[in-house]
């Protein structure tokens, strides 16, 4: 009869071999968003439900990316386990009380570098999430300052299926770049029988640095100079307070997070879930609309050579392209102009959908002065409009 040593060492090698898994290149829009967070050096937090699998993601980051992984439940702490305990030396009065650090903070600024898991953020009571102030945000731990090669993960679960969960406050949740963490089914499938997504740091073209850096200042400058009142919204409501929020501090993490995605040539999901998760849903959804027409050809040049424009080929960046050309028209007019802009709408209408140019071509048709002759290139636009104008009369139950 095998002894119970025996019989533990055989259980630890079917243990061993349930968790030896595999990693392989694949699509994951989140982990690639969470990576990207992380080479920014801001801190992120994952919101989920209860196992989900935010714990086996950041154990799986650490892992790939070489990095110690110190966990600390941040709901299981005092406020002194991260402002630092008060060590009273010979001479008070004149060397002070300095404020002690925990032993993790310790065994991280040794490392120099690792990931710090502030796990179950949302079921720390307010005052330790106020003592979590200076951790995230100046990364300060007692005495100790954290060094640069540690980056800040947190997790939370809604307040909803979180046990005694609590809001986030106001300048907590303001300090963090919000992913919500979802399962993906085909991941946790594969993942399952052993083979999980490979979490990877972003590729940053070195020669792209700079004009990353100009291109994300722009966009955000550009879209708060217009819209001024993006700059700071407080939310009303104290469940929204403790989300992603604009403000210039929030706004400033978006600039990064943008320069980093553009050096990166992240995909737009990525970037999306990111600006989003930093600024809130309507600003960074404004800032993400401003961005695709920065990139838009200038009207004037579009008229000043029709047949070398090259039109974007996304519906709705064509579509601004036709409307800023025409009312280029209205702002100069000329018959020049106004034929060159019939080219245009006849180049849209051979390389896109004709449904387009319905809206421009019949606001240009109404720019038209008297004495100006009409274009022969109207004739090849007529049937497009015509048909596409019927095409939307028609109930949409009678189309196949």
């Amino acid at each position: 009869m095998p002894s119970s040593a025996t019989s533990l060492d055989t259980a630890a090698e079917l243990l061993a071999l349930l968790h030896n898994t595999t990693t392989e290149p694949r699509v994951d829009t989140q982990l690639e968003a969470l990576a990207l967070a992380v080479s920014a050096d801001l801190p992120v937090l994952l919101w989920g439900e209860p196992g989900i699998g935010k714990t086996a993601a950041l154990t799986h980051l650490a892992e790939t990316l070489d990095l110690p992984l110190t966990t600390v439940i941040a709901s299981v702490h005092e406020p002194s386990d991260f402002a630092g305990l008060p060590v009273v030396g010979d001479d008070p009065a004149t060397q002070g009380v300095p404020m002690a650090p925990p032993d993790w903070a310790v065994r991280l600024v040794r490392a120099g570098r690792g990931l710090l898991f502030l796990d179950e953020l949302s079921t720390a009571p307010p005052a330790v999430q106020a003592a979590l102030l200076r951790v995230v945000l100046e990364r300060r731990i007692g005495t100790l300052h954290l060094p640069p090669g540690v980056r800040i993960v947190a997790a939370a679960n809604p307040r909803s299926s979180a046990a005694d969960g609590w809001e986030l406050s106001p300048p907590l949740a303001n300090r963090f770049v919000h992913l919500q963490w979802v399962h993906d089914h085909d991941v946790v499938v594969r993942g399952l029988g052993g083979t999980w997504p490979k979490a990877t740091l972003p590729r940053l073209d070195p020669h792209r640095l700079s004009d990353a850096v100009a291109f994300a200042r722009r966009a955000v400058c550009g879209l708060l100079t217009t819209r001024p009142n993006l700059v700071h919204q407080l939310p009303k409501t104290e469940t929204r307070r403790g989300g992603p929020w604009p403000s210039p501090r929030s706004w400033d993490m978006a600039l990064r997070l943008v320069a980093f995605a553009t050096a990166a040539d992240t995909s737009r999901d990525v970037l999306s879930m990111l600006v989003r998760g930093t600024v809130g849903d309507g600003p960074g959804l404004e800032l993400l609309s401003s961005m695709d027409h920065m990139d838009l050809p200038d009207p004037e040049e579009l008229l000043a050579d029709p047949a070398a424009a090259v039109l974007p080929e996304r519906g709705d960046l064509r579509q601004a392209v036709l409307d800023g050309v025409v009312a280029a028209v209205r702002k100069q007019p000329s018959e020049a102009r106004w034929d060159a802009a019939w080219s245009l709408l006849v180049r849209a209408l051979e390389t896109g959908a004709p449904d387009l140019v319905v809206v421009p071509a019949a606001t240009l048709a109404a720019l038209r002065q008297d004495g100006w002759q009409v274009p022969s290139s109207i004739d090849q636009l007529a049937g497009a409009v015509s048909l596409a104008q019927r095409a939307d009369r028609i109930p949409a139950g009678a189309r196949r």
